[in-house]
């Protein structure tokens, strides 16, 4: 589509869609409960927000949660920062929640690289939750002590989280291909009793072996009393000093019941770390019901994910994308889970959408432009597919060009939240239009708002992204902060009583948001601050063009905008093509976008969730060595502008 066409959206649902959409079922529910008229999504979101109890009240029980509710909503408890306190009565568990439903269904089906499908129905998954929650009970594990994962993204995790869950313990994992120091970086605050672990993964079809760094990392866990290892290279292979194979443990696990250890609606359930591109990761605590309320919300109201539909999102157990799906369980979902390269030797995620006829595919932004750049899409066999989500990092417009052209009808969701709230901020909704570049609506529930710096309200222009408290999947705190001051400092000193998130963001006329890129990369060009999002939408749409990254240099004799370019191969960045880049900025942003200084370099630094890293970048050029370089997936090229000679 072209830029003439922008007053066309890219897509709009049938009307059979609309009227079958989990939301606007959920829309008429709460017109009739409460004998309101709530004509479209922004009443909806409105009512949301402007009644809180109430919204969240539906939520709970339009998605069934298991559970004790009680009668009580929402207490004001204005000692905490986190304003108030959410269904205080309330009693659950969180993998009650997940394992409900028919034993019979499929319950997850798990691809990875070098081992076969497998297949669990949901009895069988339980099986495996039972035997896990056997182990860790055998383990010592009680209520409130925490279970680690150093795992890939199969079926060991999923149940041993269920099991840990089960036992209102508290899961935290990372990815196995995080360095010993980055694990040790992550885990050592929270001191675990029990790690589980996988020996080794396949990636790009090279075998990892993970027992060195498993050993290191037990060494650097004194609090470890288990370390329960998935054979995932080789079972008969000798392991690190007091691991033991977790094959063997469960298949001695005893005959014991699984039972669910109901707790209160705060409790916590998760431990999530922030990316650590700024300094030592944050361990943020995520309780029990509001992870829940708001997974079930998103997933049923924002993606319409039905009972029985097959979700799939591409991600480590490191990211909280693998939290966010897992949660599909509640809907009666079935989980599509993939561990390895998307990319090589092949395509691969593609296939497996058609293979396993998968209806909900998710996916990062930076995974959709590889695609648009091959020129690949939807195989012509992959009929299910009604949900496509994109996150992770700023999906361009020419991208979701791209999507309707190769994937046809389906309804693309950008979605941005963050593993702060485990959740989103702004998502999709399946009855409305999707518009070139714009991610459709802010959350249910959710109060976010555009700050200018003064914390004004801004209707036009770009602004700070901020939410105003409380909404549920707040979290209750970071570990170890015993007076919020470290929580206070990451939220709350901006604009005191708002939640501030540090996204730059600009509302649309169609209700909707585009993301101008991180505030704390946002440069400042003669008093005018400008997002790098924008900046870069507009280099990349040159040909040749693969990717790019500014900053803003304040070195003397050398101040100014900065920008790298990572070029097709065999493309050269000649006088012509900076003058190309200068035209377009200055054509179609501003003279204030056109950099000083135009590089190409071969690769440019992204965090393990695909986002580039515009902070390393600028403490490398300015001679500081980049902080928790752990938290990049290629931390190697930051030689190359270490080396730049400029």
């Amino acid at each position: 589509m072209s830029e003439r066409d922008a007053s066309t959206p890219l897509w709009r649902p049938s009307q059979e869609r609309v009227a079958s959409a989990q939301l606007t079922h959920f829309r008429l529910r709460a017109q009739r409960e409460h004998g309101l008229e709530l004509g479209d999504y922004a009443a909806l979101h409105r009512w949301s927000i402007e009644h809180r109890a109430e919204f969240w009240k539906l939520v709970w029980d339009f998605c069934e949660v298991l559970g004790e509710r009680g009668e009580r909503v929402l207490e004001p408890a204005p000692e905490r920062l986190q304003a108030a306190r959410w269904f205080p009565d309330a009693r659950l568990n969180f993998a009650e929640n997940l394992l409900r439903g028919d034993p019979s269904r499929a319950a997850v089906i798990a691809h990875r690289e070098g081992a076969a499908r497998v297949e669990l129905s949901l009895g069988e998954l339980r099986e495996l939750v039972r035997r896990w929650r056997s182990a860790l009970v055998a383990a010592g594990v009680r209520k409130g002590e925490r279970v680690a994962g150093l795992v890939g993204n199969g079926v060991e995790a999923l149940a041993a989280m269920l099991a840990s869950a089960s036992l209102g313990a508290v899961w935290s994992s990372c990815s196995p291909d995080f360095g010993a120091r980055g694990v040790l970086d992550r885990f050592e605050a929270i001191e675990p009793s029990v790690l589980v672990a996988v020996d080794g993964y396949r990636y790009g079809g090279k075998p990892f072996d993970l027992r060195a760094k498993l050993d290191e990392v037990l060494r650097g866990l004194p609090s470890v009393r288990a370390a329960l290892v998935a054979p995932w290279l080789d079972p008969a292979a000798p392991l690190p000093r007091g691991a033991r194979w977790s094959h063997e443990v469960l298949a001695a696990a005893p005959d014991t019941p699984l039972e669910f250890e109901r707790t209160p609606f705060e409790h916590p359930l998760y431990v999530m770390f922030s990316s650590g591109t700024t300094g030592k990761p944050k361990c943020i605590v995520h309780g029990v019901g509001g992870t829940l309320l708001q997974h079930l919300k998103e997933h049923r109201l924002h993606c319409d994910l039905r009972r029985g539909a097959r979700a799939f999102f591409y991600s480590t157990c490191g990211w909280m994308m693998w939290n966010w799906l897992v949660s599909a369980l509640a809907s009666e979902a079935t989980l599509v889970l993939y561990d390895g390269h998307p990319l090589a030797p092949r395509e691969v995620l593609l296939e497996l959408g058609a293979r396993e006829q998968i209806e909900l595919f998710g996916v990062s932004a930076k995974y959709l432009d590889a695609l648009r750049e091959q020129g690949l899409g939807r195989p012509r066999e992959w009929g299910a597919l009604r949900t496509l989500l994109s996150t992770g990092s700023v999906l361009s417009p020419e991208c979701f060009e791209h999507v309707y052209a190769a994937f046809g009808d389906v309804h693309l969701a950008s979605i941005s939240g963050g593993t702060d709230i485990l959740s989103c901020f702004l998502g999709g909704d399946p009855t409305a239009p999707v518009w070139r570049g714009e991610l459709q609506a802010p959350g249910l529930g959710m109060d976010v708002d555009v700050l200018d710096d003064e914390g004004r309200s801004l209707e036009r222009g770009a602004g700070e992204l901020v939410c105003r408290p409380p909404f549920p999947s707040m979290p209750l705190g970071f570990w170890g902060d015993g007076n919020d001051s470290a929580y206070r400092s990451a939220y709350f000193e901006r604009f005191p009583g708002l939640w501030h998130h540090g996204d730059w963001v600009e509302r649309t006329p169609h209700g909707g948001f585009v993301i101008r890129g991180r505030s704390d990369a946002t440069l400042n060009v003669h008093g005018v601050r400008i997002g790098t999002a924008e900046i870069y939408s507009c280099v990349e749409r040159i040909e040749g063009v693969l990717e790019a990254l500014a900053i803003e240099s304040t070195l003397a004799g050398r101040e100014g905008l900065v920008l790298f370019v990572r070029l097709r191969d065999g493309l050269e960045l000649d006088d012509a093509l900076r003058t190309r880049i200068a035209v377009e900025l200055r054509t179609r942003m501003s003279p204030r976008h056109v950099p000083r200084f135009v590089f190409a370099a071969p690769e440019l630094p992204r965090t393990r969730s695909g986002k580039l890293s515009e902070l390393a970048v600028r403490e490398v050029l300015h001679g500081r060595a980049p902080r928790n370089v752990e938290a990049l997936a290629n931390p190697e090229c930051l030689a190359w502008f270490a080396e730049l000679v400029w």
